[in-house]
């Protein structure tokens, strides 16, 4: 009878295989603190966006020219760190509507008779079954063209996910141990709101959030693709990516280098926020 030897495990593997979402999240997080500063002082990185050299126009990628020239003989890595302003700009602005408003909304349907929490939430069903896109360009549509639409637009399309959480999060409050205590002893409405309920809901918002925050940008850098956000010459990174496109057989670095930002940014964001997500849900230990 032969006995196998096994040696005893040492959790080597299991602590390799935890290292590397980490590893992933650390990078993710450096990026977008890269991507922040580069929004905050772009000048700091890159020059001027706007200058263009008529004898430069369409080089690659060089020492000089990090992602090469665009059509006008602008520098196009300039222009991608200057982008960051707008881009990121648009996003923040565009998820603090859509979370300002689906936070009212929500609080609103989980608080009030259930009618009107009827009316709401059919309301957020009705919003929720178009695509975020086409919502977005129904507004711009009768708003008009431009930044403030754009941000606007996205703000409003994506309101309704935020107002269903926090919906959802405010009946699980109302009936807690504490909110039935604080009403039995004759606490007020807006007390009752402002100290037990708001501050309960918010727990996963700003989670919510910043996964929200790089489906924003993508939204906005697909909508100005189609030229219904920043105009050029602004260096914005979906505008970049919709000027380069007609020269993609002659210098493809004008468009794949701006659109390789915004997915990675978004990549980012979204790693970061399914992280933190679960760190908060309790299924990841610290």
């Amino acid at each position: 009878m032969t006995v196998a030897l096994t040696r005893p495990f040492t959790g080597r593997l299991g602590s390799t295989s935890r290292s590397r979402p980490r590893t992933g999240v650390a990078v993710a997080v450096a990026f977008l603190l890269l991507a922040l500063a580069a929004a905050a002082v772009p000048g700091l990185f890159a020059g001027d966006p706007l200058a263009a050299d008529p004898l430069r126009v369409l080089e690659a990628p060089s020492a000089a020219h990090w992602f090469g020239t665009d059509q006008l003989g602008r520098d196009v890595f300039d222009r991608v760190v200057h982008g960051a302003r707008h881009s990121l700009s648009i996003g923040v602005a565009a998820t603090g509507i859509s979370v300002g408003a689906g936070l009212l909304l929500g609080l609103l349907a989980g608080l009030t008779h259930r009618y009107a929490d009827e009316a709401l939430s059919r309301g957020f069903d009705a919003l929720s079954a178009f695509p975020l896109v086409l919502l977005a360009l129904l507004f711009i549509a009768v708003a008009g063209v431009g930044t403030t639409s754009l941000i606007v637009a996205i703000g409003l399309a994506m309101m309704p996910h935020y107002a269903r959480v926090v919906r959802a999060q405010t009946f699980v409050v109302r009936r807690a141990a504490y909110v039935t205590h604080a009403v039995a002893f004759g606490g007020s409405r807006i007390r009752l709101v402002l100290r037990h309920v708001l501050p309960n809901v918010l727990g996963p918002v700003p989670v919510l959030a910043m996964i929200g925050l790089g489906e924003s940008i993508m939204i906005a850098a697909g909508l100005s693709f189609l030229g219904l956000g920043p105009q050029p010459p602004s260096p914005e990174w979906g505008a970049m990516i919709s000027e380069g496109r007609g020269y993609l057989h002659v210098a493809w670095w004008a468009s794949i280098l701006p659109g390789a930002v915004v997915t990675a940014v978004v990549i980012a964001l979204t790693v970061t926020g399914r992280r933190l997500q679960r760190r908060f849900e309790g299924r990841e230990a610290a």
